[in-house]
């Protein structure tokens, strides 16, 4: 399927040296100005167009970590993410992105080299040395452009190097690439945890060795629940991501799942075993104290 359409942001004025590492074109909006926080100068608000050819179909909302210390750089790639369908979350340091990596693993992430204390290449080495994250694609940008920069960012296992300045529209098309590469290689497909097991490539889903017979949208968001064991998943998003993007049935469809699939793991609602309610958001998979996720 092939789209096109066109996202306009307003934003803050960024700099002229974020545009330019950006490699597009800042207009001014139809807008007064504004006095600047300190009280001195003159600060413009800016509309920042995007306009996207969408040429193939990408998994809705992939997660993309994106590690940059740069406010200005962050805030313009957080919008170019997200006009390009990324569900993306930014980070000024490395060592949060790498704790939150490990609560809650993305599909992709880009690291800036350059970051205080450990930086791109450091954290990258963790990242690969994780049992849990060796498999992760990750891009590194940096404004280093010489050979022996590019040779050591690929060896500590980065996926794509970018240096700046560089242009969204293809970065985005680097992330895709990423993510497709990703799909095709190596993608956890099996999920342990406190005597249930689910096997992806088999389409198996087992409790404590005895098979549980679940329907497609059972297994699918059991899995999807098992996938980002201890966040709360909200609604919309299970709803994205199981029944897809397109669809505008009544979220009771979605309560009534999670009933069905309770059952079938002799679950309760009250005092959960694996799977959470949280009123208002959506729901968690949880694991009982003492027992340890696999």
């Amino acid at each position: 399927m092939s789209a096109a359409f066109k996202i306009i942001t307003n934003l803050e004025r960024i700099g002229d040296a974020a545009a330019d590492i950006a490699g597009i074109v800042l207009r001014p909006a139809d807008v007064p100005p504004l006095q600047s926080a300190r009280g001195r100068g003159r600060t413009r608000r800016f509309a920042l167009s995007f306009q996207f050819i969408v040429t193939e179909e990408i998994p809705m909302a992939s997660k993309i970590y994106l590690i940059e210390d740069d406010e200005n750089i962050r805030t313009l790639l957080l919008a170019a993410m997200r006009a390009s369908g990324f569900e993306p979350r930014a980070f000024e340091s490395a060592p949060p992105a790498l704790a939150a990596m490990r609560d809650d693993p993305p599909d992709a992430a880009v690291f800036d080299i350059m970051l205080e204390g450990t930086d791109g290449i450091e954290a990258l080495r963790q990242v690969r040395a994780d049992p849990a994250l060796c498999g992760l694609p990750v891009m590194m940008l940096t404004a280093k452009d010489t050979e022996l920069d590019k040779v050591t960012g690929l060896d500590a296992g980065a996926d794509d190097y970018m240096t700046k300045p560089f242009s969204v529209l293809e970065l985005c098309a680097r992330v895709r690439a990423l993510l497709r590469r990703g799909r095709a290689g190596q993608r956890q497909t099996v999920y342990a945890c406190g005597g249930l097991r689910l096997d992806d490539d088999l389409h198996e889903a087992s409790l404590y060795g005895q098979t549980l017979e679940l329907t497609l949208k059972e297994f699918e968001l059991l899995r999807e629940l098992m996938r980002q064991k201890g966040r709360t998943v909200p609604r919309e998003e299970l709803l994205q991501r199981v029944w897809g993007y397109a669809y505008l049935g009544e979220t009771r469809t979605l309560d009534m799942h999670i009933g069905t699939l309770r059952h079938k793991l002799g679950d309760d609602a009250e005092n959960s075993r694996y799977i959470k309610t949280v009123r208002g958001v959506g729901y968690r998979f949880v694991v009982n104290k003492g027992e340890a996720p696999q």
